[in-house]
């Protein structure tokens, strides 16, 4: 399928570079909103685009929608983005924003975890060392602080392996961190950052496991084997090490007004600045580039074949109880549990067969994401969506207490059903066909 390289452009925003990028005309809104102005280095932009007339008519229909929108305290951003198809069935991107700023701070989370799967696929690409896949078995060791082994083991379920494959569904599936510092350590801090500006996405930063180390511990990355089932050595990868710190783009950022540190409450604000950092706009132009790779400039394409982009796919929609992953029973991971636009992470809300939901979640420090891509195969519709806000009434970081609950949950699961009525029964010129996203899937 052939895209507008426009789509692309109207997700991103620039900080600290050279050129500037425009937002496409909102056709269904009859507007056109102002591009994205240049900002200045590490710095965030001068100003930000309007908010959609469409999503401030959507958010303001609803009550509970309303309170929240309305309310600087929750520092929400949205981007619902209309996909249209022409009669070749090839789609163009029009996005929607509300309150989108990217010289606003929010922790990413586990947003990070996207980038990390899809590019620990391409490094073994890469690699090209035969015998060197995502199913075989990786054994990690120890070169520095704050690093843990993972040993060599070849145990008779291969489900438990310690795989890239596995690492990635566990991520993907119930956004496990030990699996996102494995691969994290696989890719090494900094040429995982090096090729995310190589493929457009400068003002991104991973920086940390999920983990307490410190900033200079996380710059050390562990020595990686890849073994066969009897234990022969396939690949050794040496302990890496970033000299370089980053920081960031976005210069010192603090948040809160106190934060706790054991069992202590530090009466001062909590320091994100060496921390990870992926705007809004740049990790919904990353499933994007998954889901649509043809939309994408083919310098910033991801180096994956099909089969890795059907494997992401599968696992990115894919409910712990449905993917057949043995390690995930559905007592304790229920369906809703990393799908929180829509069903809100609600263990006892009824999934939908016509509809999948693609996507990736954050949850950390008060802030709540999701960014997901919905297919709706009754109505033939589909849309991207992400949205972020920030619930800690308190203003206390890492004190455990916030409205994941009693705010964030119900809103992104009422903002979803929102925009999914909508979208649903907007005009469009051609019905689109899902056929691609709705196939048998027998990867594993």
């Amino acid at each position: 399928m052939k895209a507008i390289h426009q789509s692309r452009s109207a997700l991103y925003y620039i900080i600290g570079t050279a050129f500037l990028l425009t937002i496409t005309t909102l056709a269904a809104a009859g507007i056109r909103l102002a591009p994205f102005p240049r900002g200045r280095e590490g710095r965030g932009i001068s100003s930000i685009p309007g908010d959609s007339p469409l999503l401030d008519s959507l958010l303001k229909a609803n009550p509970l929608l309303k309170r929240v929108a309305l309310n600087p305290q929750y520092e929400l951003q949205i981007i619902y983005t209309q996909i249209n198809r022409d009669a070749q069935n090839r789609p163009t991107f029009t996005p929607h924003t509300y309150h989108l700023n990217p010289g606003q701070y929010f922790n990413p989370a586990s947003l990070v975890k996207l980038p990390v799967v899809a590019l620990s696929l391409e490094k073994l690409n890469d690699l090209n060392k035969p015998g060197v896949t995502r199913r075989t078995i990786m054994a990690t060791g120890t070169a520095w602080r704050c690093q843990t082994p993972v040993p060599f083991a070849a145990p008779a379920d291969s489900d438990r392996a310690a795989t890239v494959g596995n690492y990635i569904k566990r991520m993907l599936l119930v956004s496990d961190n030990v699996a996102y510092n494995r691969l994290y350590e696989f890719l090494g801090q900094r040429p995982l950052n090096q090729r995310l500006q190589e493929i457009g996405y400068p003002n991104a930063r991973i920086t940390r496991r999920f983990a307490p180390c410190d900033t200079a511990a996380n710059r050390h990355t562990n020595p990686i084997n890849f073994h066969t089932l009897r234990g022969d050595t396939l690949h050794k990868q040496p302990a890496q090490y970033n000299p370089t710190a980053y920081h960031s783009p976005l210069g010192r950022v603090l948040k809160g007004r106190a934060y706790q540190a054991g069992r202590r409450i530090i009466a001062e604000p909590y320091d994100f600045t060496t921390a990870n950092h992926f705007p809004l706009a740049d990790i919904t132009a990353f499933l994007q580039s998954i889901l649509f790779p043809e939309s994408i400039p083919t310098a910033q394409r991801l180096r994956l074949t099909p089969t890795d982009y059907a494997f992401l796919r599968r696992y990115l929609h894919a409910t712990p109880h449905e993917s057949g992953f043995r390690p995930y029973a559905p007592a304790r991971y229920f369906d809703a549990y990393k799908k929180y636009l829509y069903y809100g992470r609600n263990p006892t809300t009824p999934h939908q067969s016509n509809l999948r939901i693609y996507n990736i979640v954050g949850m950390s420090h008060g802030y709540l994401a999701d960014v997901a891509y919905f297919a709706d195969s009754l109505h033939q519709s589909e849309f991207l969506l992400s949205a972020v806000l920030y619930v800690n009434q308190d203003g206390i970081i890492n004190d455990g207490v916030y409205e994941y609950d009693s705010i964030g949950q119900p809103f992104l699961a009422q903002l979803g059903r929102q925009i999914q009525q909508y979208d649903t029964q907007r005009p469009r010129p051609y019905r689109s066909n899902l056929a691609e996203f709705f196939a048998p899937e027998l990867i594993r």
